[in-house]
């Protein structure tokens, strides 16, 4: 945990959720009211550190759920939101680093063709209009196929017409595979 770093973010305004640490030393100073439908199960103001290492500002600490139930303590400077929009915006950032993660691997961002912070900002803006064309066309053809699966089949068909695309989205698979079957022992 960089307390330094959290300090700096408090100071400039700039917002952030994280996560805590077990090993984290907190000391609450107050503690806020839940609501009773809440995902949160703790909701607090302190300070997080040791003496020796402690943070000059105060921060909101809470207590919730992943999604598959293990206890989190999350960490924020926005006092202005409810518990609840808070833990959404935590649960939220899997869907953001998820959707990163596919763009880097299936839309060619690996690497960069200019290095001037223009350049970088053009080859990230194209990436995120591929990325939602092939979702407006997947919705469109309202098919069950990936995002990779549809962008292998545009690559292969881009200088065909769109509907022979489209038809290949909307055809059933061909064979019917039953996958792979355990052989019993003899």
């Amino acid at each position: 945990m960089d307390y330094k770093a959290y300090d700096r973010y408090c100071s400039d305004g700039i917002y952030f959720v994280t996560r805590l640490k077990e090993n984290a030393v907190i000391e609450p100073l107050q503690s806020l009211e839940i609501p009773e439908d809440s995902k949160v199960t703790m909701d607090e103001w302190g300070l997080v550190g040791s003496t020796q290492k402690r943070m000059k500002h105060k921060l909101r600490m809470m207590e919730t759920t992943d999604s598959q139930g293990n206890f989190l303590i999350l960490l924020t400077n926005r006092f202005d939101l409810s518990c609840d929009e808070i833990s959404e915006m935590y649960r939220s950032r899997w869907a953001i680093e998820t959707f990163f993660k596919w763009m880097k691997q299936h839309l060619k961002i690996k690497h960069f063709y200019g290095t001037s912070k223009q350049a970088v900002h053009n080859q990230v803006w194209l990436t995120l209009i591929a990325f939602c064309l092939l979702m407006l066309a997947k919705l469109d053809a309202n098919v069950e196929h990936s995002l990779l699966q549809i962008q292998r089949w545009l690559k292969a068909l881009i200088w065909k017409p769109y509907a022979q695309w489209i038809g290949r989205m909307k055809r059933k698979p061909s064979r019917k595979s039953a996958g792979r079957k355990r052989l019993e022992p003899t």
